[in-house]
């Protein structure tokens, strides 16, 4: 289609050409038969390398990226689990990139997932036309990436029901998918290089738990939350900065107001604030990524409806449709954190004076 308004996220390989080309020319590393970029260029294309100019891209532990680059080279997938908004979709869409040039061979694990979905359909005009050919089939991300050697992502793989998950067992363990309806014979080896890297939510046990014989099939990595109150907080204020400024929005922003929601995040998150008092934490995700976007909301609030200059009131206003998703017992927990915490640091911070005072309005 026409048009040249900018496309509003690219992928992985497209926002970083440049740097992945720069560390393909430089690449004299030993590269697995099928990748792109050795492990060593894969790590600094995540991780960063300032003396290259790469920047970094994955924030928090960094031995977890080197242990999810040895397991991709093995035979065993990578899963990724961890509570919502702890990138790891960000992370196993930097790794397609730099590994396979292509992050978008992507399944998205739903409860309507069906085999087809995993392994390939049909054009069923073709099909009646000219019965099973391989014009007539159409292949799924799965079987592309056998057939190219590349990296299959599958998100949210415990959202798919056990019987659609196990489909799986045999293609991680044979590397080959059968297609019956053009011969006996017919078959699809995958090449080197093939790989898969799924994701899982923590707060998705019990959803549809995957089999033992799945889990098998692959070596298991947590990506946990950032616990550094200062890190957090400047890893928020880059990423704030970095959205305004592809939407040319000129917002003043004050790291100690930043710094305060990361507080009030990382304290619901936890339970307990930095007094050591124990508090309840809400249901809803209160990730780095989720700072992110709220910070990101009350910045254009501040500059629509303010003076341009985020507060802690902005983030107030915010704050509400963050907490409030579909627990209603977070609207109470919420209140008390309002009716304690905030209230007893409103007494000697102005800061948090103005945050109370816009918090204690939403949360009567």
């Amino acid at each position: 289609m026409g048009g040249s308004h900018a496309v509003v996220r690219a992928s992985a390989e497209q926002r970083y050409k440049d740097e992945l080309e720069r560390l393909r020319a430089d690449d004299k590393a030993k590269r697995p038969e099928g990748w792109l970029l050795s492990p060593r260029a894969v790590r600094s294309f995540i991780l960063g390398d300032k003396e290259r100019g790469i920047s970094r891209k994955f924030y928090g532990d960094d031995p977890l990226v080197d242990r999810a680059i040895v397991t991709l080279m093995g035979h065993q997938g990578l899963m990724l689990v961890g509570e919502p908004g702890t990138a790891k979709s960000l992370l196993s869409e930097l790794l397609a990139a730099a590994i396979s040039g292509d992050s978008g061979l992507t399944i998205q694990g739903t409860a309507g997932t069906t085999e087809d979905h995993i392994k390939y359909s049909w054009n069923y005009a073709l099909l009646l036309a000219e019965g099973p050919t391989p014009r007539a089939m159409v292949p799924s991300p799965m079987y592309h990436a056998m057939e190219s050697g590349r990296l299959l992502r599958f998100e949210e793989i415990t959202r798919c029901p056990p019987e659609i998950q196990d489909v799986l067992i045999s293609l991680m363990s044979e590397k080959q998918v059968m297609v019956p309806e053009l011969g006996r014979d017919s078959r699809l080896h995958a090449r080197r290089g093939f790989n898969i890297i799924a994701t899982a939510n923590l707060r998705d046990r019990g959803v549809h738990e995957m089999s033992s014989a799945l889990k098998r099939r692959f070596n298991f990595e947590t990506v946990r939350p950032i616990r550094d109150h200062r890190f957090e907080t400047e890893l928020v204020m880059q990423q704030l900065e970095r959205e305004l400024g592809a939407v040319c929005a000129e917002v003043q922003v004050e790291r100690d107001v930043v710094a305060l929601l990361v507080t009030t995040f990382q304290e619901l998150r936890n339970g307990q604030t930095a007094e050591g008092t124990a508090i309840k934490s809400p249901d809803a995700v209160l990730s780095t990524a989720e700072a992110v976007n709220l910070s990101y909301a009350a910045a254009l609030e501040a500059l629509h409806f303010g003076q341009g200059r985020l507060t802690p009131r902005e983030l107030a206003n915010q704050l509400q449709g963050v907490v409030l998703k579909d627990n209603a017992d977070d609207a109470r927990r919420m209140r008390h954190y309002v009716d304690t915490v905030m209230r007893e640091r409103a007494r000697r911070d102005d800061l948090w004076k103005t945050f109370h005072d816009a918090a204690k309005q939403l949360w009567q």
